[in-house]
């Protein structure tokens, strides 16, 4: 009875060698060259939009902003989960913009 456990376990042992543990080996992100990669980033002289973030589900008071603004790409302020899409040009409130 013992001597079939542990042929059992040396069988077992020896199917996880040969199927190897965690698969084939993967490429490094070095190797694929994506770590120093960078695209363009899009033109948006033709577009507006951009998305607008809210302090509360409320909608009023507007603490930040992302996207197209007026042919630039324009990121400020706090980015919160209320959202709404926009086509305006907004500008940022003084206190939106930080400075290193």
């Amino acid at each position: 009875m013992r001597a079939r456990r542990v042929m059992g376990g040396m069988l077992f042992a020896v199917g996880l060698m040969l199927a190897g543990c965690g698969g084939a080996p993967g490429e490094d992100v070095e190797t694929q060259g994506i770590g120093t990669r960078e695209d363009p980033i899009p033109s948006c002289s033709d577009t507006t939009t951009g998305t607008l973030h809210y302090a509360t589900s409320a909608y009023r008071d507007v603490v930040g902003y992302s996207g197209c603004s007026c042919g630039s790409w324009t990121r400020w302020g706090r980015f919160t989960s209320y959202t709404r899409t926009t086509s305006l040009c907004p500008t940022p409130p003084e206190d939106a913009l930080t400075h290193d």
